[in-house]
């Protein structure tokens, strides 16, 4: 897992292509499902490090919301990260702060899972 904090004002690409130098250094990552903000440019950078980057594009038939489904996981990840206290509001000045509570977050989630335990949200 690979998380990438950043102000509003800065470009998909640019986090696109920061993203897959954390993702090139694992060495596991062999492709990438990205949705169509993305330009050529971060294909061009995945290509060099050896991941395959592969644009999404959305139906052109359909019309209003229609949830795509591979992309729907990332969507449904960041919802389950703002259930948690320290990510629902900016709390933190310098991004490495708030990159470090999405790991926390995660291993959080999954540990919960692991062990069978109900989400603490869900609690009464």
């Amino acid at each position: 897992m690979a998380a990438v904090v950043v102000a509003a004002s800065v470009h998909d690409n640019h986090v696109g292509t920061a993203l897959l130098e954390k993702v090139a250094a694992t060495g596991t990552v062999r492709a990438v499902l990205v949705d169509q903000g993305f330009k050529t440019s971060v294909v061009e950078h995945g290509a060099t490090r050896g991941i395959e980057v592969r644009i999404v594009a959305r139906n052109p038939g359909n019309s209003g919301f229609v949830p795509e489904p591979i992309r729907w996981r990332v969507e449904q990840t960041n919802g389950l990260n703002m259930l948690e206290r320290r990510l629902a509001r900016e709390y933190d000045h310098a991004p490495s702060c708030s990159e470090s509570r999405i790991y926390w977050a995660s291993a959080g989630r999954i540990l919960r899972r692991l062990a069978g335990t109900p989400a603490r949200w869900r609690d009464a």
